[in-house]
């Protein structure tokens, strides 16, 4: 599948020349400007449709044919995407545009860590995660899209087989918690938070933008009662790779 119909969303945080252009999956543009903007990054933002997760073959292409033409602007261009379903897709386009991308499987790993999603994965492989965005537009990236909103009926063939929901917060708030639970009332299991707030994408992001700050803590705090984290795959030309 080609890029889709819907231009990518962009801002800029610097009125200079833009030095850097970061093509990011829709469901990371958000906590990716707000670090941004507080740490005074001379970013330009591209969201791609998050949409694009429920048809990952289609991530590399539509990434491909806006980082070529950023490119041919002069920009410097990173990849705000994990693997993300791609199989190494992003991973070839990286490597043929000199590009990199951000680090582990899924955004989860970037949020929370690879190793502490293995333990989880580990503890418990039928664990579905939420992020804040998952949690806000669940009705509509996953009941909507997979036509759950007209086939309930459907609800076991898809989710059947889960055990239990885990939230990876990253802005942990009362109202937000109450969606998050009405999410996992949903699939009638219990809901394990887990605080991780964005530490770990600021510092897969300064990895990719080369920036010279003193490091973040490593350790990202558990909520009361809760285990650990699932598996974390090769990073490909992220952070890891130099």
């Amino acid at each position: 599948m080609g890029a889709p119909d819907v231009a990518p969303a962009a801002e800029v945080f610097s009125a200079a020349t833009v030095a850097t252009a970061v093509i990011a999956c829709g469901a990371l543009s958000a906590p990716i400007r707000e670090i941004a903007a507080r740490r005074g990054w001379d970013l330009e933002v591209h969201a791609l449709p998050p949409l694009l997760h429920n048809r990952p073959r289609a991530i590399a292409p539509s990434a491909e044919a806006l980082a070529r033409r950023l490119q041919a602007e002069g920009r410097r261009v990173v990849l705000a995407y994990a693997d993300c379903g791609s199989y190494g897709a992003l991973d070839d386009l990286c490597a043929r545009l000199s590009i990199r991308r951000l680090g582990g499987l899924h955004c989860y790993d970037v949020y929370a860590g690879a190793e502490r999603m293995e333990e989880l994965f580990s503890e418990d492989a039928g664990t579905y995660v939420l992020t804040d965005f998952l949690v806000r537009s669940f009705r509509r990236t996953v009941l909507r899209e997979l036509g759950l909103d007209r086939r309930p009926e459907l609800w076991g063939d898809f989710f059947g087989n889960y055990h239990r929901v885990v939230w990876l917060a990253q802005h942990p708030s009362a109202p937000l918690e109450s969606e998050a639970r009405e999410v996992a009332s949903m699939f009638g299991l219990p809901l394990t938070i887990l605080d991780v707030g964005v530490a770990g994408l600021e510092r897969e992001l300064e990895c990719l933008l080369g920036e010279q700050s003193a490091p973040l803590p490593l350790s990202v705090p558990v909520a009361p009662g809760t285990a650990g984290a699932l598996p974390r795959g090769d990073r490909g030309p992220g952070c890891a790779a130099g």
